[in-house]
């Protein structure tokens, strides 16, 4: 495609493997000031955004999203050097769809930056959980938030084919 915009739609993948490296201090704000630009239902804007490169942290957060779960997922966030929490009020009517807009903003930014992402909602199991409190505690999320979505962002390791295209879930009413 010839318009960079529709290009990058079509490009970016969900990036499963990262390389260790830590993104740069100038990737993280293109990132955020991405994000913060993103639309929301009547320029509301009812996220937060907590910004983690603490591995423990991210390790405590996979082990109970686990536990809550039952079932052993590997790492959740898939070693990335960067996760992005994004919370918000639960009373928004919007504010969770708002979140979901501001995350895919995220993740055609870092792959315009040349960086991977998966969107994900697995660790929703663990602020659901018996340590949920005090995750959003170290997270940061200001009182009366609650977890929306998070965003893993890395130097990809590896990348994978498109998924296929199902044109059949489209239907015109003239």
């Amino acid at each position: 495609m010839s318009n960079p915009v529709l290009s990058a739609i079509a490009d970016r993948r969900s990036i499963r493997a990262y390389q260790p490296q830590p993104l740069t201090d100038e990737q993280i704000d293109a990132l955020l000031t991405a994000a913060v630009a993103a639309p929301s239902a009547r320029n509301a804007q009812p996220w937060h955004f907590s910004v983690t490169r603490d591995t423990a942290l991210l390790a405590e957060i996979n082990a109970e999203t686990i536990q809550q779960i039952g079932e052993d997922l590997g790492d959740i966030f898939y070693g990335a050097s960067l996760v992005i929490f994004v919370s918000c009020e639960a009373a928004g009517r919007w504010a969770r769809l708002d979140c979901g807009i501001a995350v895919q903003t995220l993740a055609l930014a870092a792959h315009a930056l040349g960086l991977g992402s998966v969107i994900l909602g697995l660790p929703d199991n663990a602020f659901a959980g018996p340590r949920g409190e005090e995750f959003n505690r170290r997270l940061k999320f200001p009182p009366g938030h609650s977890f929306a979505v998070a965003i893993a962002i890395g130097v990809p390791a590896a990348t994978k084919e498109a998924h296929p295209l199902e044109p059949d879930r489209i239907d015109f009413i003239d």
